[in-house]
């Protein structure tokens, strides 16, 4: 009896070997023939800005790459929070990608009480690609050539000049928040769903100026519809050589960076992540898109998932002390 006993419990156990062997080798024979159909890379804010110019030379690539075609989606609204709800709830079979920033990541879960996703858990991260500081820019009718100017200016007219963001929680109204703050100075904050339209509305005169990314910023420069003042770099940006930093306009205080990253909803199989951060690896590394970077006044990246866990982590605690100093509450 015993030794029936063994030999079918031997049995089962061969099978269940044979069983598990078969699905992890069918499981690994689906993730070698990834991508079988288009892929939808999420952008959480309008056409043009930074963050959409960046997906779409990553989208490019990738398209070139893995044989099948890379979509953007744009969703904007809620100063990203669509976009990443949306992604988050997508099935983590690798067909839906999303471009994230630092003002979701690691901004919004102080600025929203609640908050449709949790950064550190409801998304597989596949590495950041991009950092870069901001410009201040105003409509050139601003009585203002330098930061300097500006800030007498603001002083005299406390209250009457205003600044267009990305949104409350956007990095982009925290800089300029910070920079209030710094100043003593009373400027207007008005909201947008991306900071190109905050662009264009200075670039219309309906607002003053705003700390703007560098993509949609660059064009309007160079073409003489923004004036700008200064860049919040260490150092000066190759894009805009000319242009001061913050540092020598006299603003000795940090203002807050942004960077770029990908991700994936949450569980994204292992052997996909691997892949896509490989590519994303070798894109970033391309002369034309290193170029294309530099022409923009954005630093490539590239990271391991761990490592963009690492700077999730690191800048959370950071970003409530500034939040905390400025005394921006969630809403």
């Amino acid at each position: 009896m015993r030794r029936k006993e063994g030999v079918t419990s031997m049995t089962w156990r061969l099978v269940s070997a044979v069983l598990v062997g078969a699905l992890c080798a069918s499981s690994a024979f689906a993730q070698e023939g990834y991508p079988t159909k288009p892929i939808r890379f999420i952008v959480p804010y309008p056409p043009g800005g930074s963050s959409d110019v960046l997906a779409r030379v990553i989208a490019q690539k990738l398209t070139e790459t893995l044989g099948r075609q890379v979509i953007i989606e744009n969703r904007p609204g809620a100063t990203g929070n669509i976009g990443h709800e949306l992604a988050a709830k997508a099935p983590p079979d690798g067909y839906t990608l999303l471009l994230t920033t630092k003002s979701q990541m690691v901004n919004n879960p102080y600025l929203f009480k609640r908050l449709p996703f949790d950064p550190l858990t409801d998304f597989s991260l596949l590495s950041l690609i991009a950092n870069a500081g901001h410009v201040l820019v105003v409509h050139p009718a601003v009585p203002a050539r330098n930061v300097k100017e500006l800030i007498a200016l603001a002083r005299a007219r406390p209250g009457k000049l205003s600044y267009g963001s990305a949104g409350a929680g956007s990095t982009v109204g925290i800089v300029a928040e910070v920079f209030k703050s710094v100043t003593k100075t009373d400027i207007v904050h008005v909201p947008y769903k991306g900071a190109v339209l905050a662009v264009s509305d200075v670039v219309g005169g309906q607002i003053e100026m705003v700390f703007s990314d560098m993509v949609p910023a660059v064009p309007q420069i160079r073409g003489g519809r923004l004036r700008a003042l200064a860049v919040t770099t260490p150092e000066r940006s190759p894009a805009l050589p000319e242009v001061p930093t913050m540092i020598e306009a006299g603003i000795k205080d940090s203002l807050p960076t942004q960077w770029w990253g990908m991700s994936g909803p949450k569980g994204l199989p292992p052997a996909i992540v691997s892949r896509l951060n490989s590519e994303i690896s070798r894109i970033v590394a391309l002369p034309d898109v290193k170029q294309r970077y530099n022409d923009l006044g954005i630093v490539p990246m590239h990271s391991t998932p761990e490592r963009m866990l690492q700077v999730v982590r690191s800048e959370i605690p950071q970003m409530a002390k500034i939040l905390a100093a400025i005394g921006i509450k969630p809403e």
